[in-house]
């Protein structure tokens, strides 16, 4: 990698064009991840697109005059300490929060560049153009607040929050609580049972530390086949699938680490008040996210984990 300071106007000129191409098709990419879902900003950054397009072909006219027909291949992380972009897949899915919230960091880091560039040339036209491109950095955000504006008004903007708060309980929120609620529920039984049939601390942590990875396991493969979300807007199958297997394997492992303590009665004690955090959890959010009323949902899930909870003293007491 070179240092920013070693690098001729050439260079600049070259890795400014390349920055250029590189943030057009990022606003390109954004465009289009969004255009199914939030087509009013999808149009925002299909203009960003276009006027980061015009920004390099002023750089590129002004390389030819000084510099010939060939552009030398110079990219962000061949420069050391030079700002360097994500990739736009690890966006996905794309929540128009963090779109926006990255095009500003984008327009910020551009133009600090382009400031610093300028005061590396001492060619007049090179140092104008770049000092123009820095201004027009400044003037893009005010043109992003502009498109905003003119494509996103108040009622739209609204529209398409809730809507990103739809598909973010589709996607998250949904596959989450399940895996939730199945890894803390469903695998009560079978740790407390074998607690108390055993008398022993260990045994239980090892059944319910199996529960509980077994759990997730079944449940993550449940969710990710349980359709592909093309048609329900749920989200990549393997994403899904993912969260809720990991909840379901936290959910049985919450209350099975306090069998790591050595007095069965302490443990049991321990587990107990995990329990029951667990569930006030569950029920917090069913509240929150599902609209589901706060003494409902505390009925429902306390109702459910103690029939799961007496059944598995029951049968480990028999």
């Amino acid at each position: 990698m070179r240092n920013f300071s070693d690098l001729s106007e050439r260079e600049i000129l070259a890795l400014a064009i390349s920055s250029e191409e590189e943030d057009g098709r990022i606003y390109a990419d954004f465009a289009e991840g969004l255009r199914d879902d939030y087509p009013a900003s999808a149009r925002v950054f299909t203009e960003m697109a276009a006027e980061e397009g015009e920004h390099r072909r002023r750089l590129i006219e002004l390389y030819q005059q000084k510099f010939g027909e060939h552009i030398l291949l110079i990219r962000r992380h061949d420069v050391s300490g030079f700002v360097a972009r994500r990739p736009v897949w690890q966006f996905r899915p794309l929540g128009l929060d963090v779109v926006r919230r990255q095009a500003q960091l984008m327009e910020l880091e551009t133009g600090r560049f382009y400031r610093r560039a300028a005061q590396r040339t001492s060619d007049a036209s090179i140092r104008m153009l770049l000092g123009d491109l820095a201004d027009a950095e400044v003037q893009h955000g005010n043109l992003a607040d502009r498109l905003v504006e003119e494509n996103l008004p108040q009622k739209v903007r609204d529209e398409e929050d809730e809507a990103s708060r739809r598909m973010f309980l589709l996607r998250v929120i949904q596959p989450g609580l399940a895996g939730l609620m199945d890894g803390s529920v469903s695998t009560l039984a079978p740790v407390f049972a074998a607690a108390f049939a055993t008398g022993r601390s260990w045994e239980a942590f090892v059944v319910g530390l199996a529960a509980s990875i077994g759990a997730g396991i079944s449940m993550g493969f449940a969710e990710a086949l349980s359709d592909n979300g093309s048609l329900t807007g749920r989200g990549a199958p393997l994403a899904r699938g993912g969260i809720c297997g990991l909840m379901t394997a936290l959910g049985g492992i919450g209350h099975t680490l306090p069998f790591l303590i050595a007095d069965f009665w302490t443990a049991i004690t321990v587990a107990v008040a995990v329990v029951i955090v667990e569930l006030a959890v569950i029920s917090w959010i069913r509240w929150r996210f599902m609209d589901t009323p706060p003494v409902s949902a505390a009925f429902q899930v306390a109702f459910g984990g103690a029939l799961v909870f007496a059944t598995g003293i029951l049968i480990g007491s028999s």
